[in-house]
């Protein structure tokens, strides 16, 4: 097949080469997590974490994919952020910012890689400490990282979207905890990192989906936080927004010279994925900003808040549909965990003992896979079922 034709048809995981580029991202993507998660030390300032994520992801995906005839595309999917205790989600601040972590600070890293357009994210809570985290904070990381356990059983051909919500909401409830309202999981495609299938973490009046059912040879990002407090977050302050997606969709003729010059430039370097204002030119941004964000050239990621005094934790991985099962691709270690509950629910318990491969039928020879050919992440995806008396505490994320 020609790349002309390739090009009409919609590239999925059918392809070799398509899987090859997803897990080669998220390679990249559990790497820069490592990296990001071993300078979270007290004194660390944030905006210094967050740059170290990006460039690390800039730099690996430059070697990548140099000696071919025709450019791919390749880079951040989803700039670095780093949110602390009571914030949910997306603090990446700019390069101005002072904003330090502190022993104890219960830390949410989020970053994304894409190559050619194939997109792998991951989220991960840690807490600055020595030891085995306990308490609340250890309730909370449990009740995220047991709810995405059972979502990567769940989220398989035949299922439904809405069979995800409700078992994450009874995973948090069994903790104590709450499924943070308005955090979405959606499938992914070429150069797509919010596609129409949507999870949503909790169902409400005020924001539904469509019923959709998940098939073979799709790709998931499976996003999840957990609280100690109402799971409601609010914005409390616009400034706090830094990143930011060009609504392709949409245009209109700018006003101020300085919003003309920030949208060409973001045409030129991020037509399509998030991307942070730190890598504009920041006095310029924070005017031209508003206003392209004010005529909806910009879908904005704002910054959100609990209560202070709750404990947010976030997880999130890239999951492939794939023929022999789902393959959760990224991933990072949780530390020791004692949460203060245990998961005694019949169908939480059910739920975890589902297995994630697909058992062939027959007696067939079991192929061997290429030497080299799994990464840690990768080898997640084959465990035996989740035994349930560990209660999610001690599971990979």
């Amino acid at each position: 097949m020609s790349d002309d034709e390739r090009e009409e048809k919609e590239l999925d995981l059918t392809y070799p080469e398509v899987v090859t580029k997803y897990k080669s991202a998220a390679d990249i993507v559990n790497r820069a997590l490592q990296l990001v998660v071993s300078e979270c030390k007290p004194k660390a300032k944030i905006v210094d974490l967050c740059e170290k994520g990006d460039v690390f992801i800039q730099e690996q995906t430059a070697n990548m994919y140099k000696n071919v005839k025709k450019k791919i595309e390749k880079g951040i999917a989803f700039p670095t952020c780093i949110s602390v205790n009571n914030v949910v989600c997306h603090f990446s601040p700019l390069a101005s910012d002072e904003s330090v972590l502190e022993d104890g600070d219960m830390v949410k890293i989020d970053l994304g890689c894409h190559i050619d357009g194939f997109i792998a994210v991951v989220a991960h809570t840690h807490v600055i400490q020595e030891g085995p985290v306990t308490g609340r904070k250890a309730d909370v990381v449990a009740a995220a990282n047991t709810a995405a356990e059972v979502a990567l059983r769940l989220v398989r051909p035949g299922k439904k979207n809405k069979d995800v919500t409700e078992a994450i909401q009874k995973v948090a409830a069994a903790y104590d905890c709450k499924i943070v309202e308005g955090i979405l999981s959606h499938q992914m495609k070429q150069f797509v990192i919010d596609g129409n299938k949507v999870v949503l973490s909790v169902s409400s009046p005020e924001m539904r989906v469509d019923d959709a059912e998940f098939e073979e040879n799709e790709v998931y990002s499976i996003d999840i936080a957990a609280s100690t407090g109402d799971g409601k977050p609010r914005m409390l302050d616009e400034k706090q927004t830094t990143i930011y997606k060009r609504a392709v969709d949409k245009n209109y003729h700018l006003k101020i010279k300085a919003s003309r010059f920030i949208l060409s430039e973001i045409n030129q370097k991020f037509p399509i994925m998030p991307f942070t204002a730190r890598a504009l030119e920041e006095k310029r941004a924070r005017l031209g900003l508003v206003e392209c964000v004010t005529h909806d050239l910009l879908q904005p990621y704002p910054v959100l808040h609990e209560k202070p005094g709750d404990y947010v934790a976030h997880t999130k991985f890239t999951v492939l549909l794939m023929p022999n099962g789902s393959d959760r691709v990224t991933s990072h270690p949780l530390q020791e965990l004692q949460p203060t509950k245990t998961v005694d629910d019949p169908e939480i318990k059910a739920w975890l003992a589902l297995g994630i491969k697909t058992k062939k039928k027959g007696g067939g020879k079991k192929k061997k896979g290429k030497k080299g050919d799994k990464s840690g992440a990768e080898e997640s995806a084959d465990a035996e079922p989740m035994d349930a008396s560990t209660n999610g505490a001690t599971a990979s994320n």
